[in-house]
């Protein structure tokens, strides 16, 4: 993969940056054209419900005793997941369900404002903090309906660079709170797939920087009511770049969906859990033992969607490859080290496009 043209994205959008919550609002009673996908990308509606496994990660918390042969259980149940399906919900994960609504509550308010308010935070390719409403920046390139806001949480001197908006009031203390329970339930996650590989248990939480340098970042997505759902995406397939994807979804409208073979199936949504998805860092590190799980959201004329997806990451500036011990003669090394922050410009700069750019990784070399 040659990665050369994508050390820099552009200040500006290619093209002048429409909120899709605007449309909704005004009552368009069509997708506009650059909404709309072609056939073969169109959503089926409604899609087949998919029962996805269940973790329960307070065996982890725990190690003592009985807790142990628990562990041990889920360890398996992880290790099958991912091996499987490439994600799972996880219960009794220790976050609170008052910071649940919290957080639901006030990215709810911040999408209730006025435009020009949200619109004072606009992101740009080249600093994606903040309000958008498209990825990638290839001109031309058809649009999915949604809208979203975007924060680096991680390392602590991007933290203090957050752009925050002034309103709600308490939408920073909110947010804070719930980014360091999913920080806290990310940690466990890592040593849990760290075992479940056989690796050390704190191995992949080395890969990814360590304390002082592993990376998080959030992404809050708003999918506004749409006049034809069968035309469009809420957002287009894409695996996550990054390491582990946290995904707190919609309590009223389904619309996450997951591909299995051919077919898409939309994901049921079990109360107070959260679906966990490895990104392609740990495709990577774990050399196709595990693999990104291909995902995209559907539209709804009924209602709105919200959803909050939470990423832990590797640090921008480490090099991820295969780990050693799972490369062997009978298991070559399948990809190339890269720097964590060349490979995430890559994809921003493509958009999304399923897992296109991990598989054009695969045994290239990396210029």
């Amino acid at each position: 993969m040659d990665t050369t043209a994508s050390c820099s994205l552009p200040d500006a959008w290619p093209e002048p940056v429409v909120p899709v919550q605007s449309l909704s609002e005004a009552g368009v009673s069509a997708v506009p054209p650059e909404y709309i996908k072609p056939p073969q990308d169109r959503p089926v509606l409604p899609a087949p419900i998919l029962d996805v496994p269940t973790v329960d990660i307070a065996a982890f918390l725990d190690l003592d005793g009985a807790a142990a042969a628990a562990a041990d259980e889920q360890l398996k149940n992880l290790a099958e997941a991912y091996s499987k399906h490439g994600f799972f919900q996880v219960v009794n994960h220790g976050v609170q369900a008052s910071t649940v609504e919290r957080m639901r509550g006030a990215w709810r308010r911040f999408f209730a404002l006025e435009m020009e308010e949200k619109e004072a935070c606009s992101n740009s390719p080249a600093a994606p903090e903040g309000y958008g409403s498209r990825a990638g920046v290839e001109k031309g390139a058809l649009l999915d309906w949604g809208d979203y806001y975007f924060l680096n949480i991680l390392p602590s001197e991007i933290k203090r660079r957050i752009k925050w908006p002034k309103s709600p009031h308490d939408l920073r203390e909110i947010t804070e709170d719930y980014g360091r329970d999913l920080m806290n339930l990310c940690e466990v996650l890592l040593k849990a797939i760290s075992l479940s590989l056989g690796l050390g248990e704190n191995q992949l939480h080395a890969a990814f920087g360590s304390d002082d340098c592993i990376a998080a970042c959030m992404r809050v997505n708003y999918y506004p009511k749409c006049p034809q759902p069968e035309l469009t995406l809420g957002i287009s397939s894409h695996s996550d770049a990054g390491g582990i994807a946290v995904l707190l979804a919609d309590d009223r409208v389904k619309g996450t969906q997951v591909r299995k073979g051919d077919t898409w199936y939309t994901v049921q949504p079990i109360p107070n859990a959260f679906l966990v998805n490895v990104g392609d860092q740990i495709q990577i590190i774990s050399n196709d033992k595990y693999k990104s799980v291909e995902h995209r959201a559907v539209a709804s004329s009924d209602d709105a969607r919200f959803t909050v997806a939470f990423f832990c990451n590797p640090s921008g500036n480490l090099p991820i490859g295969p780990a050693a011990q799972l490369v062997s003669s009978l298991s070559p090394a399948l990809y190339t080290p890269i720097i964590f922050d060349e490979y995430r410009r890559y994809s921003r700069r493509r958009g999304l496009q399923g897992k296109s750019q991990l598989e054009a990784m695969k045994n290239s070399k990396v210029h």
